[in-house]
């Protein structure tokens, strides 16, 4: 944390507005404390899937500060909001991340407006700067930590069967998915030791690179379908849906999973579903709020302009894919 007045600097910024979701209010406090005359506004209302009428407040919190840069500290709803002012007004993001989401590594929006989410890529999303101190994440609670720490090995997982893969990404993505496999159960047995805090940083590092170099495909389409218009939580989200959305293109892209697959036992979708469950991550959409009856909604939402996916996108799979999930059962 000490480089960040330093890193503001070098963006030119003389003028920053800091961003925080409300939870953490206090830590985007004591940061613009420590920043004195540099801190010129604090914006603490960022919110999952970045609602348009939220970011409509903070461009108006923005100009009112006379802001020249933008400060995230958080994870995913904070970079989300910070990502959202940029490609507005192309100012610069230095984000402090704190969670293991791995979207402060990528040129890609997610922004929500009238109960459809949808995305946006561009070289003025992606933060100019980010920060990585692992002592910031030490207070991260273990099913934040768990649930993040899912989201992004859902990057990985993805990036493995991209239309746009390549080797190196694929080598970051096994990788990415290797360290958190390894620090994700470290950190549920001991959530004050900072080494595996600090190998879930590098993880999610690698994760959200990967997604920022290639393409999406069933699993994200799925999570912003059920975020943007059944407003439910994002990493959590995430969590659920991943051991159902690989085992959907388990057989369609087995070559390219394959060292995916063998990290968690020959069986990628049971294997993340057990490891999911060892750790205790939400297992089950209908924990999350979602109601059984708008499953048939979701299924038609998500078979609708469809991102390109090894395996064809085909309602009726989509439709027991997500009664699967629901229920909290071993993918099928």
């Amino acid at each position: 944390m000490n480089r960040l007045a330093e890193a503001i600097a070098g963006q030119g910024g003389k003028h920053v507005l800091i961003l925080s979701t409300p939870h953490q209010k206090a830590e985007a406090e004591r940061i613009a404390a420590s920043l004195g005359p540099l801190a010129a506004g604090l914006f603490h209302d960022a919110t999952m899937h970045t609602p348009v009428d939220v970011t409509e407040r903070a461009m108006a919190a923005y100009n009112a500060a006379g802001a020249d840069c933008v400060v995230a500290i958080g994870g995913g709803s904070t970079i989300g909001l910070g990502k959202a002012i940029a490609y507005r007004n192309d100012a610069p993001q230095i984000v402090v991340a704190t969670t293991y989401a791995g979207s402060e590594v990528t040129p890609i929006l997610g922004q929500t407006e009238n109960g459809q989410k949808t995305t946006v890529r561009g070289p003025e999303i992606l933060p100019e700067v980010v920060i990585y101190d692992p002592e910031l994440t030490l207070g991260l609670p273990v099913n934040i930590s768990v649930s993040s720490g899912l989201n992004a090995m859902a990057h990985a997982v993805e990036g493995l069967y991209a239309q746009d893969r390549n080797p190196i990404s694929s080598m970051m993505a096994v990788e990415g998915l290797r360290a958190l496999k390894q620090a994700l159960p470290e950190i549920v047995n001991s959530p004050g030791d900072i080494e595996p805090r600090s190998e879930a940083l590098y993880g999610s590092w690698l994760c959200g690179t990967v997604l920022g170099a290639v393409g999406m495909a069933l699993h994200h389409k799925l999570c912003h379908t059920l975020g943007g218009s059944f407003d439910l939580p994002h990493a959590e989200t995430h969590a659920v849906i991943l051991p159902h959305s690989a085992a959907y293109n388990a057989a369609a892209a087995a070559d390219t999973l394959k060292p995916a697959a063998d990290l968690f036992g020959g069986s990628l979708g049971n294997g993340l579903y057990d490891f999911a469950a060892s750790i205790g991550a939400p297992l089950a959409l209908r924990n999350l709020g979602m109601k059984e009856s708008d499953l048939d909604h979701a299924a038609e939402l998500a078979a609708r302009n469809p991102y390109w996916n090894p395996r064809p996108i085909e309602r009726k799979a989509i439709r027991a894919l997500l009664q699967s999930a629901w229920e909290g059962a071993r993918p099928r």
